[in-house]
């Protein structure tokens, strides 16, 4: 299970908690495999209720013995498993993954339904990320035979979900279909196919031939116009806004980007209204923080980054740099044209405030791997939300691995601290107005990185689609559990 493709993840397995869509933008947290939860005065120990009568594929009914083994096997250093950090947290879990430890100390089965689970210390964002697709429920006694070999093919895949993974084509296809013992009730969809085409073109025409249901028009953005502007399809438009935010790194280990200066003259520089109608259409809003739109604490009032070349121009001075710069922006040679795109767009746009741009082409694996050092150039790139809460994006961003691991490489002794502050505060409120603060220190304070927008989401369907939710964050990949097709 790995964080590119969430659609098998949502659908074929469930959670402890979910995160229910209740709106655009808008979701709640709510009972999915633990019925009920209680979380201690301390905030560090989280008692779930499981669910009796669930079963899986299998046909085994789900106990608390699955959740426990579920997140042991993530911290077993033999699984290596990829989304172990969202288990950090957990009394005992350095140990496990180190391999000083054969089980996990902060993971108990207290009785059959009733799982402990204890933490080192607070972490608030710990129920929303019980909800994330990281965190779907394995069967113990399907997994555990089958070793390194599970989740290899249809045959080795097993959980509680909506749907059964049936038949699974790399590159091409997969198919799921309806579970008939599924405990909330069987799906109105017998079931539903995900196709893989590459070609934005051939996707459309396959839409309009009426092979394919849903149009999902973050992987074929050029075909936006096409479709606000037919008379037909205009008004089969759903759409929701992505919670998630594009920007530009400044990696401050390297020249010029060590001066704050010159980061702000960037931020100045870009004329991110033109990017966005420009590139995706006006699809979206601006976003002058490190949170997007949707996300929990979300503060639209958050300092206005202008537009101002001419201010550009004399910070560059300012800094030493009066006939200009020369600065790279790193991008994988393979990747979606977008980020060519709108690296293009910001090389001109940057040049008479006197950034001189090139761009360099990477090998991915060289891309990452250089990334991971800390010692990528400038690179552009999107991020959506796992689970709502800021943590998820100050933490990715510029938390004391995160920083270094993404190349921002933003030492900040005062934002380290208060990250840590965010992370254990109850009182929601104060916690909001930590984030709010943060986000001006890292922005506009220390000019960190460039915020640029957040886009909305937008599908086209068939008339015969009935019922289709944007999911709350505008992931591409979603339940389809309450969808109807006529």
């Amino acid at each position: 299970m790995t964080t590119s493709c969430y659609m098998i993840p949502l659908n074929v397995y469930d959670r402890l908690l979910e995160c229910a869509t209740v709106g655009p933008g808008k979701s709640e947290l709510v009972p999915g495999l633990a019925e009920s939860w209680e979380i201690s005065d301390d905030g560090k120990i989280y008692t779930f209720h499981i669910r009796k009568g669930v079963k899986f594929h299998s046909g085994e009914e789900l106990t608390g013995k699955d959740v426990v083994y579920t997140f042991d096997r993530m911290l077993d250093p033999a699984t290596k498993a990829l989304n172990t950090d969202i288990l950090d947290f957990v009394d005992g879990a350095a140990e496990r993954m180190e391999g000083k430890a054969d089980s996990t100390k902060g993971l108990e089965l207290v009785d059959p339904y009733t799982v402990r689970i204890t933490l080192k210390e607070p972490f608030v964002p710990f129920l929303s990320i019980m909800a994330s697709p990281q965190a779907s429920i394995l069967s113990e006694a399907f997994t555990r035979p089958l070793g390194d070999k599970y989740g290899l093919s249809p045959e080795t895949t097993c959980g509680t979900g909506p749907f059964v993974l049936t038949e699974w084509v790399l590159n091409d296809h997969h198919t799921l279909a309806a579970f008939d013992g599924y405990w909330r009730g069987r799906s109105k969809l017998d079931r539903f196919v995900v196709k893989v085409v590459t070609d934005t073109e051939t996707m459309r025409m396959l839409f309009e031939s009426g092979e394919i249901d849903i149009f999902d028009c973050d992987f074929a953005i050029s075909q936006i116009p096409y479709f606000l502007g037919h008379k037909a399809w205009k008004d089969q438009i759903v759409s929701g806004p992505r919670v998630g935010i594009y920007y530009f790194t400044f990696n401050q280990q390297i020249k010029p980007f060590d001066d704050v200066r010159v980061r702000k003259a960037f931020q100045m520089a870009v004329d991110r209204k033109q990017l966005l109608e420009k590139l995706y259409y006006d699809q979206g809003q601006l976003e002058n923080g490190v949170m997007p739109a949707g996300l929990i604490h979300y503060d639209p009032g958050q300092t206005v980054i202008p537009h101002d070349p001419a201010r550009a121009k004399a910070l560059l001075a300012e800094a030493g740099y009066p006939d200009g710069v020369d600065l790279e922006i790193a991008l994988i040679a393979s990747a979606s044209s977008q980020w060519q795109k709108m690296s293009e767009v910001v090389q001109a746009m940057v040049a008479p405030a006197g950034f001189r741009v090139t761009l360099v082409q990477m090998d991915e694996a060289a891309w990452y791997a250089t990334r991971k050092e800390g010692k990528l150039p400038m690179y552009c790139q999107k991020w959506s939300a796992d689970f709502n809460d800021p943590d998820n994006f100050f933490y990715t961003f510029f938390g004391s691995k995160g920083t270094v691991a993404r190349s921002f490489n933003n030492i900040s002794d005062e934002v380290f601290a208060a990250l840590d502050r965010g992370r254990s505060e109850l009182d929601f409120a104060k916690r909001g107005k930590l984030y709010a603060d943060l986000e001006r220190t890292i922005v506009i304070d220390q000019a960190a990185w460039l915020p640029l927008f957040s886009l909305k989401h937008l599908y086209v369907t068939q008339p015969r689609v009935k019922t289709f939710v944007v999911p709350w964050n505008g992931w591409s990949d979603f339940s389809a559990y309450e969808m109807e097709v006529e």
